[in-house]
């Protein structure tokens, strides 16, 4: 049977920078990063003391005080990423068969605040055991899916996908195929991660994959720059409508992208460092540009995973150069952690909207910090340090790779 196309018709982001699309975008094209002290909790005891909170982030502001205590931080930043994303795309749950639109969404950690302060409240009260009755419903990583649905009445497929880092992109991947096979008309599909407390902090700088840099906290996502020592933890969510080619047209919505290529592949050699030849970043992005039918050549601008983690970096842009040989010189490759910091099952979704916002409007967004060449970087790459680029963009690639070796990426093709 054919395959049939499919675009992204709605955007919807809450992120460091931004409490919607236009205004992230507007920031991270800008290079303004969302780096600050932390906020949520007293992080003097901690190594690490900065990260990407979203900024003023109010509750009571998208949900009564009753509906905010039954649902956790991740799931509101879906719910409100989620309602961006339908209201931008003008589909009318009236007309719209809702039993062919779905809800795939991701997150890598789901409910890790409410499962901490649970915890934590059973154990300072003496082991009396007085949960929540809304304890598991609210820790559990596919509830936000759930609850898009039934805010929106949307009786498609809906579950979660997780695969650490990777897990949003996981998500646009089989919502893809599902439309693609004709098993839905349209999809919300995105991710959401909320973990910026004593527990996600704790457990990240104890592996040493977060930034200890506090002195230069506001510049110290340092995607590969010689003095990277770490990501920076992020927040937020990011979500958008992917739809069948004919359904959109038919009804006259706009579109931004066509998602033309995806591709999966595993590392198969550590817990948590990449593979140091990048086999499984080159597999996954020659799988990717197989898939959309392209040559390398066609790709002009790479949203890397870029994590600033000394290992990873280098192994990323080792597969980049394997895959694109001569032309990693010609295309763009830029990490927008660097701005937001690292959303970890909501990376994917985030960047893959900076790479539909770089093809809908030819600029490339910047790497900031970068302070220092590596000399175990190729200089000749173009990682478009420190300002965005203006260029022609017809094929962006958004890469996103996963604890556990889970790599993924993602080919979206100018709509024209």
């Amino acid at each position: 049977m054919a395959l049939k196309r499919v675009v992204v018709t709605g955007l919807g982001t809450l992120s460091p920078v931004g409490s919607n699309t236009p205004e992230t975008w507007e920031n991270v094209k800008n290079g303004v990063c969302g780096i600050d002290w932390i906020t949520h909790y007293d992080a003097s005891k901690f190594k690490t003391r900065f990260a990407c909170e979203v900024k003023n982030y109010d509750p009571n502001q998208y949900f009564d005080r009753k509906e905010a205590k039954k649902i956790d931080r991740f799931t509101q930043f879906a719910l409100i990423a989620a309602d961006e994303a339908v209201k931008d795309s003008g589909l009318d749950s009236a007309t719209i068969d809702k039993e062919r639109t779905g809800v795939i969404w991701a997150s890598g950690i789901g409910g890790v605040e409410t499962f901490y302060q649970e915890v934590k409240g059973y154990i300072e009260g003496n082991y009396t055991p007085r949960f929540s009755p809304f304890f598991i419903p609210k820790i559990i990583s596919d509830i936000a899916a759930g609850h898009i649905s039934m805010k929106h009445g949307f009786m498609g497929p809906n579950y979660c996908t997780v695969s650490a880092c990777a897990s949003s992109s996981n998500a646009i991947i089989d919502s893809f195929n599902i439309i693609r096979l004709g098993m839905a008309d349209s999809m919300v599909t995105g991710g959401s991660e909320a973990a910026i407390n004593e527990i996600g902090m704790g457990g990240f700088q104890s592996m040493m994959a977060i930034s200890s840099n506090n002195e230069e906290y506001k510049t110290a996502s340092r995607p590969f720059c010689k003095t990277r020592d770490g990501f920076v933890m992020g927040e937020g969510g990011a979500a958008m409508i992917l739809e069948e080619y004919e359904h959109a047209k038919a009804r006259g919505a706009k579109i931004y992208a066509e998602v033309v290529g995806v591709g999966m592949s595993a590392d198969a050699h550590h817990l948590t460092a990449p593979h140091p030849e990048g086999r499984g970043a080159a597999i996954v992005m020659r799988n990717a540009i197989a898939d959309a039918g392209i040559k390398p050549e066609d790709i002009d601008y790479i949203n890397a995973h870029g994590t600033a983690t000394p290992r990873g970096d280098l192994s990323e842009l080792i597969a980049i150069k394997e895959i694109f040989k001569d032309h990693a010189y010609k295309l763009n490759i830029s990490s927008t952690k660097s701005i937001v910091g690292h959303l970890l099952g909501a990376a994917g979704a985030m960047e893959a909207t900076f790479c539909i916002k770089a093809l809908q409007e030819n600029i490339v967004p910047p790497t900031i910090n970068h302070q220092q060449a590596d000399p175990e970087i190729d200089p000749k790459l173009n990682l478009t340090l420190h300002k965005a680029q203006k260029r022609e963009v017809k094929y962006a690639l958004s890469n996103t790779f996963g604890f556990g070796g889970h790599n993924t990426s993602v080919i979206f093709k100018k709509y024209e």
